[in-house]
């Protein structure tokens, strides 16, 4: 798998005129008209897509999806928000994806929106989510619009895309200027990405740019151009599309024509699910076995917004980073300092092998996600002693895990059902049942498991390869002294800033045991790894002389699968998916032309591990996306590194009993 971050990757550096207009310095070109960058924006790309008349036909429902490839400023994409929001009738959807390989800080985005009063209301939407964009997909909800910004090379981030586009706004530096935005090979990945008959604009009239759009499928026409410039081009996807995925990842369809769920298991997993569906117009129904949300494995004081990556571009640290500043987002809809504090977060170099890796992810991610700190300035950064330097992440920090559950699931299309713990499933017609012997607890034609290990309690998803492992935090009571603490310190654990007058520390890691009582032998684990993490920290919080018998401490268990990725997707039939694919055992390069024997309507969200604040919110929007027929919010690789699917495709092609 390629990797995510683009070597070298740096914002954009921009040079202001006299009138408080910015240039690339890098490509020495404008973002927009001098004359007036709106006008610019409706007559090149707003009015040849004829977006108002497809908005305004857009019925209950139907969405319209977008694609770009120069975020720059953001021009664009705030006129068509402001387009569809004048024209677009309740509850239709717009979905934006654009890419940028320079994005501008948040402070050069903020100069550079002051130019347009009119688009002041989306300005300040966007800005206000404009937190924590790093190399990758990141995604970005305002209502019933939805922003998919691809940070990176404009052609290796839409050939990872999955998406149907309607409309295409061919942006970017002007041919001479910057020639890898307008190359043959990307426009290939445009008709790839285009839906049958999506329309076209650019403001570049090269012949080149017109016959490499031809041979790539797209009708072309000149049209006006605007202000002093001649031309412009107008088209449409005249040729077939081209699909190229593999039957066992294909979107299960048709898709449902009652928006109605069924989600069992109300932690992270489960509340993120709901929420993204509640978002685009489903009805939500929310089984949870206690009597509230985050009650097991989301249910501890402060968890960590922990970025295990690599440097090698992993599956899982593609998704990581893309989860990251998603739950960045969604964590300021929360109370600062009471559900959640952006306090940084400290990597210890404990070892030489953390040394090592450190300082390969020092290489490969930008300064703005995370930078190596020398011992002394991370002393200065954490406000205690250290023994060691690291990595220090600054926009991360520490949550508050029920706090976030229960505002995902503030929405009114949201029922949660209290101490309901079906043990049995059954398709019923077009729906699916969820029982306890006779009795009907609740019923959807979509379901969708989420209650960690237990998702595979049911006999239909009984085969999904799902291990438990207990961890268990010890809380702290804050001294004088160490309120100090300034950032979350991890080395082998991690101890917390105090939030309501305690300190979080923890979690253990135990494979064996299943007790779900807090043991005093993880206390005194915890109490070791302190030490090793801040012997300072630890004198400070006085932890040799605390009474282990009298520690408060939490139990839960964390659910994993075998290649540590989370579980997302649809769920198939086992057997009959082995008798479909059978040929995949003798020739693993074959893909045979079988649809998938999905279970209908039958989903799954799990397997998270100690990543779930940051992996968890974004898989609701991976499943919103399935089931909504929507472009991908992570790369199509991704998505299938976290399909069901994965496993019963490795048990074929190894011969796997």
């Amino acid at each position: 798998m390629s990797a995510a971050i683009p070597p070298g990757f740096e914002h954009a550096e921009l040079d202001w005129d006299e009138n408080g207009q910015p240039q690339s310095r890098r490509y020495g070109d404008v973002y927009f008209s001098r004359g007036s960058g709106m006008a610019e924006t409706t007559h090149v790309f707003l009015q040849p897509n004829r977006l108002a008349e497809r908005f305004a036909a857009l019925q209950a429902g139907e969405r319209l999806v977008i694609g770009e490839t120069g975020f720059g400023t953001g021009l664009s994409f705030l006129c068509a928000w402001a387009l569809f929001e004048r024209t677009a009738p309740a509850n239709s959807a717009l979905h934006f994806v654009s890419v940028e390989k320079h994005p501008l800080t948040r402070d050069d985005l903020g100069r550079a929106l002051t130019l347009w009063p009119e688009l002041q209301l989306q300005a300040r939407q966007l800005l206000d989510q404009y937190v924590a964009v790093n190399p990758g997909f990141q995604q970005f909800r305002f209502g019933q619009v939805t922003l998919t910004l691809l940070v990176g090379d404009a052609f290796d981030q839409l050939k990872e895309l999955d998406a149907q586009v309607d409309a295409w706004f061919l942006d970017g530096f002007a041919p001479p200027k910057n020639p890898d935005m307008w190359q043959p090979e990307l426009f290939e990945q445009v008709a790839r990405l285009s839906a049958p008959g999506a329309t076209l604009a650019t403001f570049s009239s090269a012949g080149s740019v017109r016959r490499a759009l031809k041979e790539a499928g797209f009708e072309i026409k000149r049209i006006p151009g605007f202000g002093q410039k001649w031309e412009n081009l107008q088209g449409h996807l005249a040729a077939s599309p081209k699909t190229l995925e593999s039957p066992w990842f294909a979107r299960p369809s048709p898709q449902p024509t009652q928006r109605k769920a069924m989600i069992i298991g109300a932690g992270l997993a489960g509340c993120a699910s709901a929420a993204s569906l509640a978002a685009r117009g489903w009805q939500v129904t929310l089984l949870e076995r206690h009597d509230d949300v985050a009650r097991e494995g989301s249910g501890n004081p402060q968890g960590v917004l922990y970025l295990k990556l690599s440097a090698h571009g992993t599956a899982l640290s593609q998704l990581v980073a893309s989860g990251f500043g998603y739950t960045r987002r969604l964590l300021q809809n929360l109370q600062q300092g009471q559900d959640w504090d952006a306090c940084g977060v400290l990597q210890l170099a404990f070892d030489n092998k953390e040394s090592a890796r450190q300082a390969a992810l020092s290489d490969a991610f930008p300064p703005s996600l995370l930078r190596a700190v020398q011992r002394e300035e991370a002393e200065q950064l954490a406000g205690v002693a250290l023994d060691h330097g690291g990595l220090f992440y600054p926009d991360a920090g520490w949550a508050h895990p029920p706090a976030l559950c229960r505002w995902l699931i503030m929405h009114p299309a949201i029922e949660l059902l209290r101490h309901q713990h079906p043990v049995e499933l059954r398709r019923a017609g077009e729906q699916w049942q969820a029982l306890i012997g006779d009795e009907l607890l609740a019923e959807a034609p979509v379901v969708i498991l989420a209650g960690a290990a237990d998702a595979a309690r049911f006999s239909q998803s009984a085969w999904l390869p799902l291990k438990r492992i207990r961890g268990q935090i010890t809380a702290l009571t804050v001294t004088e002294r160490s309120s100090e603490l300034r950032t979350v310190l991890c080395a082998k654990g991690y101890v917390a800033p105090p939030r309501e007058g305690q300190h979080t520390l923890g979690a253990s890691f135990n494979f064996a045991e299943t007790d779900p009582a807090p043991s005093a032998a993880e206390h005194h684990s915890n109490l070791e790894m302190l030490a090793e993490i801040s012997a300072d920290l630890h004198q400070r919080l006085e932890a040799d002389t605390v009474d282990i018998d009298q520690l408060h401490g939490r139990v839960a268990f964390r659910c994993t699968s075998p290649d540590y990725l989370p579980i997302i997707g649809a769920l198939a039939d086992p057997a009959r998916f082995a008798e479909a694919y059978a040929v995949l055992a003798k020739d693993a390069r074959q893909v045979p032309d079988t649809p998938c024997p999905w279970l209908d309507g039958l989903y799954v969200n799990t397997a998270h591990g100690s990543r779930g604040l940051i992996t968890a919110p974004l898989s609701g929007e991976l499943l919103a996306a399935w089931l909504n027929d929507e472009p991908l919010p992570v790369p199509r690789a991704i998505a299938e590194a976290c399909h069901p699917n994965r496993f019963l495709l490795r048990k074929l092609i190894r011969r796997i009993d």
